[in-house]
Order: C-alpha cells, then structure tokens, then sequence
C-alpha cells in the first residue's frame, strides 16, 4: 500500500525559495527601473535589499514553505505593517501591476500565476481601502 501523499503547497509548485526569490527580485527591480511605479519605489527607503530579503521571507511562509517570516515577526500582520505607508489606489494598482509583470517574466505556470495575482489584487485593495478609511 502506498503511503498518502502530502498534497502539494503553492510553495512546492512555484519551485521554492529560489523561485520566489527570482519573482521578488523582478519585483523590484522593475520598480527601481520603470517609471510607471515611481509613486510605489518613493514610498521605500533608497535601499530596498532589506525589502527584498523581506518579501521573498513572507512570500515563503504564505505560500506554505517554512514559515520563519511569521517566526521572526511574532503576532506580524501584513496589512498593520504595512497601514502607516498611505497606500492609496493608485500606488495599490502599481504594486499588482509590477507584480503581474514579475509573476509573468519568471513563472512558467500561467494558471497558477492568475491565481496568485487574484490574491494579491484583493490584499492590495484592501491595503488601500484601510488607507481610505483612515483618511476619513
């Protein structure tokens, strides 16, 4: 009899820390080069290797790998960590927009690309309505 497999995580089939790593590094470096994400590469310090290193560590963990972003980060929330930015519709649409490009150079997997982007579309969304009712 064969032993039950353990069903596979978007972590395993993105290809790993290495993959994510890959889709985060496009991440930013389309923001550092394309001026169609000015407004979201102003809102972060000049150096953005600390937010490399901390978007590939939390793109880990919620994909389902090893979860040392949260371990590290004891009672973090990514929507509180990220309240204090102002993000507003506009540099929210910039985010999933070089998101979108990212997932589109570096993954090879476009039904799992679209899922991914659907997700992120709505956490950034809701990044940006907290802004709004914030601002009220």
């Amino acid at each position: 009899m064969d032993a039950p497999t353990t069903p596979m995580t978007p972590y395993d089939r993105i290809g790993g820390e290495p993959a994510i790593r890959k889709l985060v590094d496009r991440f930013y470096d389309l923001m550092d080069s394309d001026p169609h994400y000015a407004e979201l590469r102003a809102m972060h310090e000049e150096d953005i290797f600390p937010m490399r290193a901390s978007l590939t560590g939390f793109l880990t963990a919620w994909m389902g790998g090893p979860r040392t972003w949260y371990e590290e980060r004891n009672g973090a929330c990514i929507m509180s960590i990220h309240s204090k930015l102002g993000i507003g519709k506009d540099t929210a649409m910039q985010w999933v927009a070089a998101m979108g490009q990212a997932a589109k150079d570096t993954i090879n997997d476009a039904p799992f690309a679209e899922a991914m982007m659907q997700a992120f579309a709505a956490m950034s969304s809701g990044m940006a309505r907290n802004k709004s009712a914030d601002d009220a």
